[in-house]
Parts: structure tokens; sequence; C-alpha cells
């Protein structure tokens, strides 16, 4: 996957004690997949210690920035107006994360530009990924 849009931020990582511990996670956008937004978590933050990678919907971090969202395995809510809290649900447990508001934001507005709300049907090439999935047939 081409990676269109690529931020390193900070975030905070809660402890089941309550203690956060800073880290440094990446946030990425791409048009080859305009309705998803990833998230790239350092080893260190992970049980298994090897990099992880969340895929959630674009449309969940911007409805989470102002209102509890998501179900599954992601959750986004506001908490306070400086920060936002992402759960994250795995087999292995839950991870909560802080992030600041404005920092999220501001990735979510430069996604825009490069694919505009509402366009994200227009981007897909639909021949290509029916391509890849199926081998090059």
């Amino acid at each position: 996957m081409a990676v269109t849009l690529e931020q390193h931020v900070r975030a905070r990582l809660v402890t089941p004690e309550g203690r956060e511990r800073g880290l440094a996670v990446v946030l990425r956008y791409s048009a080859e997949d305009p309705l998803a937004v990833q998230m790239v978590f350092p080893a260190e933050a992970s049980l298994d210690g090897v990099e992880v990678t969340w895929i959630f919907a674009r449309q969940l971090l911007e409805e989470g920035l102002s209102a509890p969202a998501g179900g599954g395995d992601v959750h986004i809510w506001p908490c306070g107006r400086a920060r936002t809290v992402l759960e994250f649900h795995a087999y292995q447990g839950l991870a909560l994360v802080q992030f600041d508001t404005m920092v999220l934001r501001r990735f979510l507005v430069r996604s825009y530009g490069v694919v505009p709300a509402g366009a994200e049907d227009e981007s897909i090439d639909l021949d290509s990924g029916l391509s890849r999935l199926l081998g090059g047939v």
C-alpha cells in the first residue's frame, strides 16, 4: 500500500495501574484505502514485543473526536476538551491510549485534503483491488 499521508505523533498509553507511558505512534492514511486510517504502535507497546498496526474507519475517528463512538474492537471518545481516548480490544486484552485531540483533528483534516469526505467511493479502484484479491486473474 502506498502511503499518501504519514504523521508521527506522541500518545500516552494508560497502564492497568492507571499510570501513563509516552509512546511514539505513526498515523497513516492512503488514497488506496480511502475509508480507513492506520495507527502503528511501537513494539514496546505490545505484549508480544512486535509493532502493531490497527486499521479502522476514518469516519469512526471523526465521530469519536466529538462524542463516544465505536463498537467491537475500537472505541473512541473525547476526554475533556484537549484529549481523545482510543480503546483497542484484542484477544490478549485491551489498551487505552490518549492523544491530544488537536493532533488527531489536524491529521483528519490533512486526510480530507487527500480524499475529501464523501469522495471515498470515487477513489477506490475496484478493478485493481479485485485483481489483487483474485491473484492477478
